[in-house]
């Protein structure tokens, strides 16, 4: 369903809303969906979304990892890698964020609460939380797990440092088909070559 500007400029109020309640919560999370919503935006724009699509591929984006709210504290905020049980529980994020955003109850905000129910679903079915596969996974979701992929490796934490670009588009590639699909990887490979969100090279 489509939405309309009355819509769209509440739940962008809402999306504001949260964003600071997520940056309460866990600062380093908020920092990576505003930069996933940049990436994002110029992501859709290099694909040819038309302004509604555009629309709805940014809040997607903007709420797509709001469901770390729920996170516990010992597995959200944990300063190092993440044991089986904590990424069983880590892998739910996409439910309950699906539940927040359906929570703002306005028309149309379904399809933007499973951008972000799925942005964690692999192109060839192994991803979570409903191993969908292919055309199957929204659009948006698709093109979400390609920026967010990027962003994450990008970015230094406790556990790891920030990888090269290049780096990052090597373990990307090697994804592709089944991780990412592989129309979409091509024109981000394109976009983010010039984009100021591309990581230092080596």
């Amino acid at each position: 369903m489509s939405l309309s500007k009355c819509a769209f400029v509440t739940i962008s109020s809402y999306g504001r809303v949260l964003s600071q309640a997520l940056n309460e919560r866990d600062g380093f999370t908020r920092r990576h969906c505003d930069r996933v919503i940049e990436l994002a935006g110029s992501f859709g724009r290099t694909c040819g979304l038309a302004s509604e699509d555009l629309q709805h591929l940014r809040l997607s984006a903007r709420f797509h990892d709001i469901g770390k709210i729920g996170i516990p504290d010992h597995v959200l905020l944990k300063p190092g890698q993440l044991a089986a049980e904590d990424w069983a529980v880590m892998r739910t994020h996409p439910e309950r964020g699906q539940r927040i955003v359906e929570s703002i109850g306005i028309d149309g905000i379904a399809d933007i609460a499973l951008g972000v129910r799925h942005h964690h679903e692999h192109i060839d079915g192994s991803g979570y939380p409903d191993g969908l596969a292919g055309e199957d996974i929204p659009y948006a979701a698709r093109m979400i797990s390609i920026v967010d992929g990027y962003d994450a490796m990008a970015e230094s934490r406790p556990y790891h440092p920030g990888r090269p670009h290049e780096e990052i588009m090597d373990i990307m590639q090697t994804e592709v088909d089944n991780k990412y699909d592989a129309y979409l990887f091509k024109r981000f490979a394109a976009m983010i070559v010039d984009s100021n969100r591309k990581a230092p090279a080596a």
